[in-house]
């Protein structure tokens, strides 16, 4: 198996000075460190009855949409405002840089059908509790979460608790 972990650089100061940014972009480069990635992100939901993945804007959508068909999935993306037609739901959430919206069309899933969330980092995990209260609100079964890498220092699993959480790495 490729060694994808090789391929992720650190960028200080990026998009702001004091943020050590992790840049995925040479592993997606790669074609078997990036089929290596995805396959690390599904190993632990393969058995799960997934239904849907809820990938989240942006960098999740690179792993939403091959980990959806890898595990025989839907997908349903979560997206910034103004960007989905029709009903939504929203979520606000504090980053470690900022504040955000994430919005999920109002009919994405059936309530009751299991679901996936996942992004590329974990950090201090408000992004991913936006996403979370999304998925409740609409009903969903939530599997759990599975993200790329985790970023221990931000201290963001501890925000977490309960629902599965799966790192392919941990930084």
């Amino acid at each position: 198996m490729t060694d994808w972990t090789r391929l992720i650089r650190d960028m200080p100061d990026f998009p702001k000075p004091g943020i050590l940014f992790k840049d995925i972009m040479p592993m997606l480069a790669d074609a078997d460190a990036f089929a290596a990635a995805i396959d690390a992100l599904a190993l632990p939901w393969r058995d799960a009855g997934i239904q849907a993945v809820m990938a989240i804007e942006s960098r999740g959508f690179l792993f939403g949409a091959p980990l959806a068909r890898t595990l025989g999935a839907g997908l349903v993306p979560l997206r910034k405002p103004g960007k989905l037609p029709g009903p939504l739901l929203e979520a606000r959430y504090a980053l470690e840089y900022g504040e955000d919206v994430l919005q999920v069309q109002a009919d994405a899933v059936t309530a009751g059908e299991r679901v996936l969330l996942v992004d590329d980092v974990l950090a201090t995990g408000g992004t991913l509790l936006a996403a979370r209260e999304l998925a409740q609100r609409l009903g969903a079964d939530l599997a759990g979460a599975s993200v790329l890498m985790e970023i221990t220092a931000l201290g963001g699993r501890a925000r977490w608790n309960g629902t599965p959480l799966q790192a392919a790495l941990v930084v």
